[in-house]
């Protein structure tokens, strides 16, 4: 680690091959607490470049639990975080909703490192009991239409760094890398990242995963639709830039997106929302980051077709039934 520490304090970068092994070793456990901390820090001066990108996701796939879901037709909605915004969990939510569609979901999460509610916070709260056993995984997929991959708990690597994020609180370059990780290896993604540069790096990488998938930038600064600005959406396909009033029918206010300031509030706003009892503005929101990720399955026209079934979804109370039997399976 000093070596590639070295060449990072000279203002040098790491090719694919370094940063692998960097993140390797991280993961092994062979590094202290300091000279994480050190590498880490490199990258809150600087962006990552694709080469590292690459090199840590390699890393972080070769060591994870394998997760063998029994099927590939899965899709995860997830984004970097680090966008400073404290919004209610949208992501973990349009996941239930898209489930509720029938089309089977392997949400990828972790606790809140620099946001005050991560997924893994709202789900621990809701009743969800972590774990990697793929057998009980397979189950919820099977009955519930939906399961929870509790990051650390697949990845050496993000368990060893945990604390350390935690005390930076502030985004790091494992924001970037969750994403990208998913140990169910979905065929479908929607993936929200918190800058255009991201999303350029993104693009490449998922390009040549050669998977459906869908990025998605707030132009104002999100890491998902917000719908209180245009919307960045990047295809294998190409690009677009689309409205407030194409996604979610009208724009919204920022403070309509507050997750309440802890995980509590937050937890207590996810389910109200499956209830039936969110804000106009609350439901669009969900339901265009849903419509958004039900389109990338290719199961519908387009978009309008991918948002009447989220719309669907949610009022019939199918999304709601997702979650109950979920945790009563635990």
């Amino acid at each position: 680690m000093k070596i590639y520490l070295s060449t990072l304090l000279g203002h040098g970068t790491l090719s694919r091959e370094e940063a692998r092994d960097a993140l390797t070793a991280i993961g092994e456990g062979h590094c202290n607490e300091h000279e994480v901390a050190a590498f880490m820090t490199v990258y809150l001066m600087r962006s990552i470049n694709i080469q590292e990108l690459e090199g840590f996701r390699e890393a972080l796939l070769a060591l994870c639990v394998p997760t063998d879901l029994g099927t590939s037709n899965l899709v995860d909605i997830v984004g970097t975080g680090g966008d400073g915004k404290d919004t209610f969990n949208i992501s973990t939510l349009a996941c239930f909703i898209v489930a509720g569609t029938g089309q089977r979901v392997a949400k990828h999460g972790n606790y809140g490192a620099s946001s005050v509610s991560g997924a893994s916070n709202v789900m621990e709260r809701l009743g969800y009991r972590f774990k990697n056993e793929a057998a009980a995984l397979r189950q919820e997929v099977e009955t519930a239409g939906i399961c929870f991959l509790h990051a650390p708990l697949f990845h050496p690597a993000l368990k060893n760094v945990g604390p350390i994020r935690r005390n930076l609180g502030i985004r790091t370059f494992f924001n970037m890398l969750g994403p990208l990780v998913n140990p169910a290896r979905p065929d479908y993604s929607l993936v929200g990242v918190f800058s255009l540069e991201m999303a350029r790096i993104y693009n490449y990488l998922l390009q040549r995963d050669g998977k459906p998938f869908a990025i998605i930038h707030g132009l104002d600064g999100y890491d998902e639709i917000s719908l209180t600005n245009d919307t960045k959406v990047i295809r294998r396909e190409g690009e677009q830039v689309l409205s407030p009033e194409y996604l979610g029918k009208r724009r919204v206010f920022a403070e309509d997106l507050s997750c309440g300031g802890s995980a509590d509030s937050a937890t207590s706003l996810f389910r109200s929302i499956l209830e039936g009892r969110g804000s106009w503005s609350q439901n669009a929101v969900v339901l265009a980051n849903a419509a958004m990720a039900l389109q990338c399955t290719g199961r519908y026209a387009g978009y309008p077709e991918a948002y009447a079934a989220a719309v669907e979804s949610l009022d019939s109370g199918q999304a709601l039934r997702c979650l109950e039997t979920l945790i009563s399976i635990q």
